[in-house]
């Protein structure tokens, strides 16, 4: 069996978790999740978590695994990855990595420089900036360092800006202290193939707009009040929109159409990060298992 790892990525609402489970079953896979807010518990409705049946079919990994208010990094997900995706081989299947964080998918390929030396003047410095001055503020001085990183953020996610920050303005050359000597697949030395999937900019609003709809329709308010504003994960696409509605700040129309135009821009601020993924395989949905099986020799 080939020890190949399949790396699928994509905006939202492009398929990756409909095909995620197709393949894993045509290829006896387990499925690792990439998803910076599908890790999370209790928030299978805005973050499109796959569901418990699903589950059930194809074993999945990092999926709600995290109390809403715990910090998580690229790092720990590239550790924790790599040893869910070690389990899965010891078990002789194979591993398919599925979610639209960039970051996460670039941080286990090994094609990022994680984080520099923990420094403590450094981020006391920038959690100063945070609480002076606006969060676009910060945004523009993180997109004048690194503007890929930047495009992939929301403006007024403090603290994914900062900690982006606490990067881009490390000394060049910095490792972290407690850095594992393989840290990434190619670091361990196992092929994988690194695939985003290519559908049409029209057809995934289509698909948005169905989606805010089956959000509302499910519970997102209801599981939006129970987060509440102060967890880590509350920022994701749907959370505020839903905070703000029942704040009484929006009609439910303005809700529903509000959440859609966000979902929009994200999945458009994924896209402009995946084009500029190196080593990138761009292929329509129905185009990928046989990607996998010349690539990977599934």
């Amino acid at each position: 069996m080939s020890r190949g790892v399949l790396l699928l990525t994509g905006a939202t609402c492009s398929g990756k978790t409909a095909l995620a489970l197709e393949l894993a079953a045509r290829f006896d896979a387990e499925i690792v999740g990439a998803d910076s807010r599908q890790i999370y518990r209790g928030m299978p409705i805005g973050t499109a978590a796959p569901s418990d049946d699903e589950c059930a079919r194809v074993p999945h990994h990092l999926v709600g695994f995290l109390d809403p208010h715990e910090r998580y990094s690229a790092a720990r997900y590239a550790q924790d990855a790599l040893r869910a995706i070690a389990g899965i081989h010891a078990r002789g299947k194979r591993a398919l990595v599925a979610g639209g964080t960039g970051f996460y998918i670039r941080a286990l390929a090994g094609d990022v420089t994680l984080s520099a030396a923990f420094d403590e003047s450094l981020r006391a410095r920038l959690a100063h900036e945070a609480r002076v001055h606006p969060p676009d503020v910060l945004h523009a001085w993180l997109a004048a360092r690194d503007p890929a990183r930047a495009a992939a953020i929301e403006p007024g996610d403090r603290y994914r800006v900062a900690r982006a920050l606490e990067v881009a303005l490390a000394p060049r050359g910095a490792t972290r202290a407690d850095a594992s000597a393989i840290s990434s697949l190619r670091d361990a030395g196992l092929p994988y193939l690194k695939v985003a999937l290519d559908v049409p900019l029209a057809e995934i609003d289509a698909r948005i707009a169905l989606r805010t709809a089956s959000l509302l329709g499910s519970g997102l308010v209801d599981e939006a009040e129970r987060i509440g504003a102060s967890a880590v994960a509350a920022d994701a696409v749907g959370y505020p929109q839903a905070l703000a509605y029942l704040a009484g700040f929006s009609t439910h129309a303005e809700l529903q159409a509000g959440l859609t135009r966000a979902t929009r821009r994200y999945a458009r601020r994924q896209l402009t990060w995946l084009r500029r993924e190196p080593d990138t395989l761009w292929s329509p949905p129905e185009n990928v298992e046989a990607a996998a099986r010349l690539k990977l020799r599934w």
